[in-house]
């Protein structure tokens, strides 16, 4: 018995030496993880509404190509759900950024009201490393045109630091993974985002949910189970790689826009190069400065929150810092009103 019971146990330390320990999340499965369940309102009148379509979120070359001034004009010829992200890192959190893009931001009345040519809106999210596999959610802050809202869950156990925290973030569960993931929402025409339910599906509407290799399009306008793909703004000619090309951008994080296709007909005016990806993200009565709700989170995580435990301002992974010289020279630039 004793010679039975010593093999067993050699076995079972072979088998333990033998069998590789479970590989930690990668940034991506970080990404999906957190990434939001997504309540866009939709309006289907009027002429610029396309049924609907101009609600829908996608891609930026959607269209097949990288030329910004054209997206207004093409709207609606591809409605595949993507979500742009970016992880950067410190020692003691993950910061996640999403950017939902609209080739268009729209109205449908004349009354001192702007549209124009490309939309980016999004949300922050900051995860802290509490030794977990995914880390615990602490905090998120949201982009609606030029202001930001800050969130966070009822458990986070942060507080105010210099702004207000706006509200409660919600979470709710996905049909497609096992998770809780945060509720965020946008409004229907210029898309502001915030979390659920301060902005809401009025009517008709998209629920959108996160995948890393599924993109679906609205059945119609009124879809309640969506799919989007999660799309690193870091890969390799991704967009963070496309942030000096003159046919996608107008300057360093502005989307270039044109007044083509019928933009502010009927309205009050179409503006031009009117709309942010996340290093160009303003608001502009706070201390952060443009960009850095995405470029140096840990700075905007240390001005809004009055948090628990340690934050680390020193990052050991962050893309964006290698464009700090521009970044900085970027911060002088006139404001964009998304």
């Amino acid at each position: 018995m004793r010679i039975i019971r010593s093999l067993a146990a050699g076995a079972l330390i072979a088998t333990a030496l033998t069998t590789p320990a479970h590989a930690a999340p990668g940034r991506a499965e970080i990404a999906l993880r957190w990434a939001p369940i997504h309540y866009q309102d939709v309006d289907t009148t009027g002429s610029h509404a396309l049924a609907g379509k101009s609600d829908y979120i996608t891609r930026y070359d959607f269209d097949g190509n990288l030329n910004g001034r054209d997206n207004w004009d093409n709207t609606g010829t591809n409605t595949d759900a993507a979500v742009y992200y970016s992880v950067v890192e410190t020692s003691t959190h993950w910061y996640l950024t999403y950017l939902f893009f609209h080739p268009r931001d729209w109205i449908d009345h004349p009354f001192f009201e702007t549209e124009h040519e490309n939309d980016g809106e999004g949300v922050l999210e900051i995860v802290e490393k509490d030794g977990s596999e995914y880390g615990s959610l602490k905090g998120a802050v949201t982009v609606a045109h030029s202001d930001f809202y800050s969130y966070k869950p009822s458990a986070s156990g942060w507080a105010n630091g210099a702004e207000t925290i706006d509200g409660t973030l919600q979470l709710q569960s996905s049909p497609h993974d096992a998770f809780q993931h945060p509720v965020t929402a946008q409004e229907r025409g210029g898309h502001g985002l915030k979390a659920w339910p301060q902005y809401d599906i009025d009517g008709d509407g998209i629920v959108y949910y996160p995948s890393l290799s599924v993109s679906e399009s609205p059945g119609n306008a009124n879809d309640r189970d969506v799919r989007y793909r999660l799309i690193d703004i870091f890969a390799d000619g991704g967009l963070w790689a496309q942030r000096t090309n003159a046919s996608l951008f107008a300057s360093l994080g502005t989307f270039a826009g044109d007044t083509t296709g019928g933009c502010g007909t009927g309205t009050f005016s179409c503006g031009t190069n009117s709309a942010n990806a996340p290093w160009g993200w303003d608001d502009g009565n706070d201390v952060p400065g443009r960009g850095e709700i995405a470029t140096d989170p840990a700075k905007l995580a240390a001005s809004y929150f009055t948090v628990t435990g340690t934050l680390s301002r020193s990052y050991t992974y962050n893309p964006y810092q290698a464009a700090a010289a521009a970044l900085k020279a970027a911060r002088s630039l006139p404001p964009v009103t998304d």
